[in-house]
């Protein structure tokens, strides 16, 4: 059966995601004996079941290939058409993502209008010539909330911080199988969201990820990016990467700056300050790991203890992966499921009472509500009052 396609549609999507047309051949003839062509794929008739294997890799649904209207390659569209180079080379899965939460941005940006909601930005825009532990100092009196030894309970509590000041952030939560996960930990898009990626093992980077894109909305800069903590001594990052990078430690730290900025060496003899580091750690959610990079970077421990130090937390992090991976397998087998469905992402309180306030002032419905709040309809109560 062929349907008549929008090539044009079809060619937007090659120019957003930087894909050539051979690129894409290459995924939607995975698996077939006889590889689809580019006639296949660019006629302005086209099979079905070719256009399912477009829509696999692009996710859009077949309606958006058949929409006789073209899209507009705009700034406003995308950051892909906003910048050209990001901190890290983005895979599809990751451009999927990003592409996904820029058009629900647009979306509720147009809501917000409509229902006549100020969203308006109320912190000041700072430069990398300012000191990032100066900023850092005056953003936490206003962001930093009570703290709470559970770092995803943490983590929520600043994301509710955050709405205050207007500041959206989501979450995406990928499922352990997915087969194509994004290589981003997070990314900034003007002119007021994060977005971050659940981290199941360890929520400690997604609160260091998440107060680092914050960096970025302060600079105002935009970007895209796999946080490597080791990064803390690299010094080939950019100067933006570096300030955001600070500022994160700053704000996190807060005053257990001071007992850390009293190490002098860490080695054998001190057994490395294992205890201080733990101690600091568990009260900032700062990781192990990132604040003995902070010492390498000071030059307080040598490249040789660290990268010892280094291997012990990478062997612990690999072990707990395969003791994860055995146990799913073992449930598997024995038939047991496990934490039911996919564990759901925190909902920013601004992005809820923004869809409340556009219910109420009747500019979307009780489905827009469940889609933009992934609930389901008998959880709309809980949400509508």
């Amino acid at each position: 059966m062929k349907v008549e396609q929008n090539i044009s549609r079809l060619k937007y999507l090659l120019t957003l995601y930087k894909m050539t047309v051979e690129d894409l051949l290459l995924s939607v003839s995975e698996g077939l004996k006889k590889p689809l062509t580019k006639e296949d794929i660019l006629s302005n008739e086209i099979n079905v079941s070719h256009l399912k294997r477009i829509d696999k890799v692009f996710n859009k649904g077949l309606h958006y290939y058949l929409d006789p209207k073209s899209p507009e390659v705009s700034k406003d569209a995308s950051i892909f058409f906003r910048k050209n180079k990001f901190g890290t080379e983005l895979n599809i899965g990751a451009k999927k993502i990003v592409n996904q939460f820029e058009e629900f941005k647009i979306s509720l940006s147009a809501i917000s209008k409509l229902a006549e909601i100020n969203i308006d930005r109320s912190l000041p825009v700072f430069s990398v010539k300012d000191d990032p532990k100066a900023v850092a100092i005056k953003i936490r009196k206003e962001l930093y909330p009570d703290f709470n030894p559970i770092p995803k309970e943490f983590l929520r509590a600043l994301i509710s911080k955050l709405a205050e000041k207007n500041i959206l952030v989501f979450e995406f939560v990928e499922t352990w199988n997915k087969k194509e996960k994004a290589n981003i930990d997070g990314f900034f898009l003007a002119p007021n969201v994060i977005v971050l990626k659940r981290q199941q093992s360890s929520f400690r980077r997604e609160i260091f990820t998440l107060i680092h894109e914050l960096g970025h909305y302060l600079l105002n800069e935009e970007e895209i990016e796999e946080l490597d903590i080791s990064n803390f001594a690299n010094n080939k990052l950019s100067a933006i990467e570096r300030w955001c990078n600070d500022f994160a430690y700053y704000f996190l730290a807060g005053d257990y700056n001071k007992a850390f900025e009293q190490i002098d060496k860490a080695d054998e003899t001190n057994d490395y300050h294992f205890e201080l580091i733990e101690n600091i750690s568990k009260h900032t959610h700062l990781s192990q790991i990132a604040l003995f990079t902070k010492l390498l970077f000071q030059k307080k421990i040598s490249q040789n203890n660290y990268n010892t130090i280094k291997t012990d937390f990478d062997e612990q992090y690999r072990l707990r992966q395969e003791e994860e991976k055995k146990q799913r397998e073992l449930d598997k087998l024995q038939g047991i499921q496990k934490g039911g469905s996919t564990p759901k992402p925190i909902n920013s309180p601004l992005l809820i009472s923004t869809i409340q306030t556009a219910f109420y002032e009747g500019v979307i419905n009780e489905y827009d509500v469940c889609k933009a709040l992934n609930i389901s309809p008998d959880k709309l109560e809980k949400y509508l009052q």
